[in-house]
């Protein structure tokens, strides 16, 4: 039977510059849409000193963190790590997930982030859900991951392909001892206007 994959210690900080840009962006967002930073931390499931550390650049939060208020916000990664340009911003760490952004396409009503992945061998992470309709598109290059829905996880070897609805909390894990390399595109419609 194959060893559960683990995670070690508290998640690492996601960006490894700090988050003085990301917290005029949370904090616009927020502003934008007419929510007050207690409703923000409610509906992202994050603390609210947290939030309020984010937004005044004094914490610097977990990828995990990040993906809750971008999927309370309803935007793409991105949106909080200034577009396009965060292609600079290097490697974001999750609690056992590293990605690279190396490119965003925005085609219409859909924005795509495009990611370089890797899982180190017998770690796990489990990711928030984010906003409606969101999917994950994942290509294995080495190793042997488990993600996916965390009630209906996908298995993948090296040149296969799984996809599935990300708006639910799902998991990235990588089985065996090979670190996991993978692509990874998340696709995000915007929100209908309310």
């Amino acid at each position: 039977m194959e060893p559960q994959p683990t995670t070690t210690g508290p998640a690492p900080p996601a960006l490894a510059a700090g988050s003085a840009d990301v917290g005029p962006r949370v904090r616009a967002l927020r502003e934008e849409r007419g929510i007050s930073l207690s409703e923000l931390a409610r509906r992202a499931s994050v603390g609210k000193a947290t939030l309020s550390g984010l937004e005044t650049g004094t914490r610097n939060p977990t990828l995990e963190t990040l993906q809750a208020v971008a999927a309370a916000l309803a935007v793409p990664l991105t949106a909080l790590l200034g577009g396009a340009a965060a292609v600079a911003t290097g490697a974001l760490r999750g609690t056992a997930v590293d990605i690279a952004l190396l490119r965003v396409f925005d085609d219409g009503p859909v924005t795509y982030e495009l990611y370089r992945m890797r899982v180190p061998a017998g770690l796990s992470q489990t990711s928030p859900a984010h906003h409606a309709g969101v999917s994950e598109h994942v290509t294995v290059f080495a190793g042997h991951l488990r993600t996916g829905p965390l009630d209906h996880p996908l298995l993948a070897g090296p040149g296969e392909y799984v996809e599935w609805r990300a708006d639910v909390p799902h998991g990235y894990a990588a089985l065996g001892g090979t670190d996991v390399l993978a692509g990874l595109l998340i696709r995000y419609p915007r929100p209908a206007p309310r």
